[in-house]
């Protein structure tokens, strides 16, 4: 891809995610067959930039006499891009110059050169004091909206720093072997006989993490089905469901599989294990992750809260509950929340989750068990909302999580972002009395 269209690409997908116009799993494709290098930096551009976008825009604001206009919204983007490539990228100077420069032309804003390339040449010659003026404020030290750092700050007054830390690192790919098939050292054999250095997970007798991310071609086994990309976090939860032989399974929000598939490989005989999900589109990824492992689940598309549209009336033995919530675990994987993620929408994710569990909680077999999690780190997702699901519902008792790992709240258990590890996700477990 010709280096000028790359980054005015990389400039209007930045813009749209400042619009709220979709997500970096939306406007990030594959359209340039053939071209993957193209790709990877185009990739490693719009992620970067996301990552780094509070930060690079403090910086941005001090270069500016004046901000550019709401229809400039590319331009914004592409003179982020070029900040971030010069702070962060191995590119020579001049080629971030004068390829940023040149992208103005593309995006038709061929007045702009001027500017764009007066901002990059005085953030060259300033670059140490501009960083350092930045920092003075919340957004420019951190790199995360401020509303999130406040919040952070409140519900984790000891941990928010090295969260906000965690969440502007690089992540770890992470792999679930199928310890049915095939053993987690075994695994870490094949993977070194192919030239993949490795090592074991500490909460799971499954996870493994590559020192380098690669393509799952290169895994071995991978089109065998005896791995597959799982974070380590969301590998905790068969463990934490007491699973049996006859057991009835719901897996709710389930798209696009990597739990279904977990208890699936877990060497239960269930009596059935329905994966419901309201978004067909990503339920495909399901089908196709259960056809590549060779598992078999009844896979339900439909409104978990409408139960009306989708239950038969058998209650379930276990619930798996994995609410839609601000994703604020997980921003090193997918940075681009701070952008899009606003302070006003915790509320209603609160209102959603509440709903879903009350819901679902009809579906639950008497002597039951329902497991809440979150890839959320906000206590209003979390322990807040099980607790007035437990104030609400006079049946449901909460079951305390045992563990050495993560940190204990005053409802369930929280895991944290690790440098070498897990993501951040949260777990409940709430049990309906005999």
């Amino acid at each position: 891809m010709n280096p000028a269209k790359l980054r005015a690409r990389a400039a209007g997908i930045l813009a749209r995610l400042q619009q709220q116009e979709g997500s970096l799993a939306t406007l990030l494709t594959r359209r340039d067959e053939g071209d993957e290098e193209g790709f990877a930096l185009l990739q490693e551009i719009v992620f970067g930039t996301c990552r780094w976008f509070h930060q690079l825009d403090a910086i941005l604001k001090l270069l500016l006499d004046k901000p550019l206009k709401t229809k400039d919204a590319d331009l914004h983007g592409l003179l982020l891009i070029g900040l971030y490539q010069l702070q962060h990228l191995r590119v020579p100077e001049y080629a971030v110059v004068n390829e940023t420069v040149a992208a103005t032309k593309v995006l038709g804003k061929g007045w702009a050169r001027g500017l764009v390339n007066a901002v990059l040449r005085n953030f060259l010659r300033e670059q140490t004091d501009l960083i350092a003026k930045a920092a003075e404020s919340l957004e420019g030290q951190y790199a995360h909206p401020r509303w999130l750092i406040k919040t952070l700050q409140q519900d984790w007054p000891e941990q928010w720093p090295r969260i906000l830390e965690q969440n502007n690192q690089r992540p770890p790919m992470t792999l679930r072997v199928n310890t049915r098939r095939m053993a987690r050292d075994a695994y870490l054999q094949a993977l070194k006989n192919a030239g993949l250095d490795a090592t074991a997970g500490t909460l799971t007798d499954s996870a493994v993490y590559l020192d380098k991310p690669c393509s799952v071609d290169r895994l071995p086994e991978f089109d065998a089905g005896l791995v597959s990309v799982q974070d380590e976090a969301s590998q905790v939860i068969p463990s934490l469901l007491n699973l049996a032989d006859g057991q009835r399974i719901l897996d709710a929000c389930a798209a696009p599989g990597g739990k279904t598939c977990h208890l699936l490989e877990s060497g239960y005989a269930f009596s059935g294990l329905v994966a419901l999900d309201n978004d067909e589109r990503r339920l495909e990824r399901l089908r196709q992750n259960l056809d590549r492992l060779h598992l078999e689940a009844e896979v339900v598309c439909a409104d978990a809260t409408a139960t009306q549209s989708w239950w038969d009336g058998t209650p379930f033995d276990r619930i798996l509950l994995d609410a839609p919530c601000s994703a604020t675990g997980i921003i090193r994987r997918h940075p681009d929340i701070k952008l899009l993620r606003r302070s006003t929408d915790i509320p209603k994710l609160q209102a959603l989750q509440l709903l879903l569990l009350q819901r679902l909680w009809a579906c639950l077999k008497p002597g039951g068990l329902l497991l809440y999690s979150t890839c959320s780190v906000l206590r209003a997702e979390n322990s807040q909302t099980v607790a007035t699901f437990l104030k609400t519902q006079g049946d449901a008792k909460h079951e305390r999580i045992d563990g050495q790992w993560g940190v204990e709240c005053a409802f369930g258990r929280q895991l944290l972002p690790d440098s070498a590890g897990n993501d951040g996700f949260y777990f409940a477990r709430i049990r309906k009395p005999a």
